[in-house]
């Protein structure tokens, strides 16, 4: 982690953020003692803790875990049915931009402008695998146990899942794991495409990878970011067109030049921030 750590987060019992002076912010979630789940004020929180980084000068980077024994058993199913319950209201309802409440705690990791790299351990159940699905890499404990779990209470994923595991997911294997919602491993999830790589130690190598992202150009990284998001939504016609669009604002810019001129000189590169 960087020397100095400013926390941008409100004091309260769900989430924390602190934001390193090299870039890299850490958001953990911090109800430990239920397992990270999911209840109202969770959604509201993660909600806000995305509004924070998007707002926040000098992010590069981003590391999401959760505190205690386990990532995320997904939804607090007791404190469901209150006023402040998101799914109360009708699902259907756009809040969010494209997405409503519950989705866009998933969502907003891959709206952030900078790469998000998931740590999970313990237990990632349900919304809290689609939480981590949203981050950009996801590094698993080898014995974390995983679930896409809507299915055992007669549901289907609702919170990004099915946008977010485009690309990931082999079709048929995807089925097979929503229809059943059998439990799997984390090592099982390297093979099934739900993690980037497995680690004994999580959140020291997801922010082993935080710390070198943010050592990079971050207009490129962003741009590469939004490249990334293309990938998917675009046809080959516009994706040539966005990466053309995307280096020529990067080419021969400060940043760029920095760069360069850093690996020549086999030094640290000082880049000017977004």
């Amino acid at each position: 982690m960087s020397q100095t750590q400013t926390q941008i987060m409100p004091a309260n019992e769900r989430v924390a953020i602190e934001l390193g002076d090299d870039g890299v912010a850490q958001v953990r979630l911090i109800r430990a003692d239920k397992m990270n789940a999911l209840d109202p004020e969770m959604f509201a929180r993660i909600i806000e803790a995305g509004e924070l980084l998007n707002a926040a000068k000098g992010l590069r980077a981003v590391v999401l875990s959760g505190e205690g024994a386990s990532f995320c058993a997904g939804l607090d199913t007791s404190s469901l049915g209150g006023a402040s319950d998101p799914t109360r209201a009708p699902l259907t309802e756009r809040t969010h931009g494209n997405a409503n409440m519950a989705q866009e705690v998933a969502m907003q990791w891959r709206k952030l402008p900078v790469p998000v790299i998931a740590a999970v351990h313990g237990v990632c159940f349900g919304g809290g695998l689609q939480i981590a699905s949203g981050a950009d890499i996801r590094v698993v404990h080898p014995e974390a146990r995983m679930a896409i779990m809507e299915m055992k209470w007669g549901l289907v994923p609702d919170m990004g899942g099915y946008a977010l595991w485009r690309g990931l997911v082999r079709d048929d294997v995807l089925r097979e794991l929503i229809y059943t919602n059998r439990l799997f491993s984390g090592a099982e999830a390297k093979d099934l495409g739900l993690a980037t790589f497995v680690d004994d130690d999580p959140l020291a190598r997801a922010t082993a990878i935080a710390t070198e992202i943010a050592n990079r150009n971050p207009h490129a990284i962003r741009a590469a970011k939004r490249l990334q998001d293309t990938m998917f939504e675009l046809g080959t016609d516009a994706i040539l067109q966005a990466e053309s669009d995307e280096q020529q604002v990067i080419i021969r810019s400060p940043n760029q030049i920095e760069a360069v001129m850093a690996g020549m000189g086999k030094r640290k590169a000082e880049f000017q921030d977004v």
